[in-house]
């Protein structure tokens, strides 16, 4: 008998260097743009279906947010020529370059489209720029994902097909709750609606995610994360039926919307903490190699 394959690292080592990125400057650049860029895509509806002032204020707060998160991803890279060094070239294979060409392009669009609902000067010209970043405001607000799963992080890589899915569903969830925090309630119905679908799919998009993720969904149970992703549910799904059932209410809808991106911003710094988490420990790295193995064995030589 050939005993079981031990799967280790040398000296309990991480066997990969865990990202050097800040999680307050990294984490709140994924919830921000995802913000920003969903919230374009409702602006634009609300634009379209006469709700003025949700329209308003949704590309104002989408034009807040882009630049906070901007400024948050400069910050983590310390200085801001290394963003502008990464518009040199446009690398389709690469998410980073091809984020920072998104941002670079939604962002005066998201400018335009803001001045122009608060000034009221050259509507023809925000409503354009209003088009243009509800285009490319899902590209914002889900290549994060992307992103963060072509590294070679266990907890992210290993969910690549459900990540991007995951942090567009979050986004939304966002959006809508901040359509439902500061526009006027008669203005509400297609946020409420927003609410329920992104509240659905966020959570169906974060099962799959552990389904797929085999034993290294540990990091998404245990621990700071587990503990952010389980409060993120909670506050998405109360968020959802808040805004179903009493959004017709002010009060409700404000609260209902608060939890909508409280839970939003969780989801992204509970998925950044497992992350890191996964990355550290190297059973996350080198245990999974066993699964692989051991499936290969039970389907064969020809499996």
């Amino acid at each position: 008998m050939v005993p079981r394959a031990d799967f280790d690292s040398y000296y309990g080592r991480p066997v990969i260097k865990a990202p050097s990125w800040g999680a307050v400057d990294i984490a709140g650049y994924f919830f921000l743009g995802g913000l920003a860029g969903a919230g374009s895509t409702l602006a634009a509806g609300a634009h379209l279906t006469g709700r003025p002032r949700t329209a308003t204020a949704m590309k104002v707060s989408s034009l807040a947010a882009v630049s906070l998160s901007a400024a948050a991803l400069i910050h983590d890279l310390g200085r801001p020529s290394r963003f502008a060094n990464m518009l040199r070239v446009l690398k389709p294979t690469s998410p980073m370059s091809v984020g920072s060409w998104l941002l670079s392009g939604y962002g005066p669009a998201a400018g335009v489209a803001a001045a122009s609902a608060v000034t009221g000067r050259l509507p023809r010209t925000g409503a354009l720029a209003t088009g243009a970043a509800a285009l490319l405001g899902p590209a914002v607000a889900s290549y994060t994902g992307v992103l963060a799963a072509d590294t070679a992080v266990p907890a992210w890589h290993g969910a690549h097909r459900e990540l991007p899915h995951l942090f567009a569903a979050s986004a939304t969830a966002a959006a809508a709750g901040m359509a439902l925090a500061v526009g006027p309630t008669r203005e509400n119905g297609p946020a409420r609606y927003a609410a329920g679908l992104a509240a659905l799919a966020d959570l169906a998009s974060a099962t799959a995610a552990e389904r797929s993720l085999g034993m290294v969904a540990e990091t998404w149970r245990q621990g700071r994360a587990g503990f952010l992703l389980r409060t993120a549910r909670v506050l998405t799904v109360s968020g959802a039926v808040g805004a179903a059932v009493l959004g017709g209410r002010r009060p409700a809808a404000i609260a209902s919307g608060l939890a909508l991106l409280a839970g939003s911003a969780c989801t992204r710094f509970g998925v950044f903490a497992a992350g890191i988490a996964s990355a550290k420990d190297p059973r996350y790295t080198v245990l999974p190699q066993r699964e692989r193995a051991e499936a290969r064995a039970d389907t064969g030589p020809g499996g």
